[in-house]
């Protein structure tokens, strides 16, 4: 029997990372942009869950944070899942342009408030 996405997790969230709490790669900024790959499409049929779901979310440019939320995973295992999934080439990480202090600029800022606002 298969969960659907309207009943609670039953495996805690920490158990879907395998108990990491760190990137296999840089940790991602969860304004990072993320999209799938042609492989990571051609590898859904035999993902599963939480991958399965994140492929599917990232056939359009989608942040860390988007990915975090409309999976319903906490911030810092959607990037585990995302770094897992672009180290096997099934997802591509865009990382954004930072100002001089090392911070997102504001374009960045402003497209993820009008992307998060349009998904309510």
């Amino acid at each position: 029997m298969s969960r659907s996405d309207d009943e609670p997790r039953v495996v805690p969230a920490y158990a879907v990372t395998r108990g990491r709490t760190r990137s296999v790669g840089r940790d991602l900024p969860w304004e990072a942009l993320v999209t799938t790959t042609s492989a990571g499409m051609a590898a859904r049929p035999r993902l599963r869950f939480e991958h399965a779901r994140i492929v599917d979310l990232c056939r359009r440019p989608t942040s860390v944070a988007e990915v975090s939320a409309q999976v319903g995973v906490p911030l810092g295992v959607a990037r585990v899942l995302v770094s897992d999934l672009h180290a096997d080439g099934l997802l591509v990480v865009h990382l954004p342009t930072l100002t001089d202090a090392g911070r997102p600029g504001t374009e960045i800022l402003e497209r993820l408030l009008t992307g998060l606002r349009a998904q309510t």
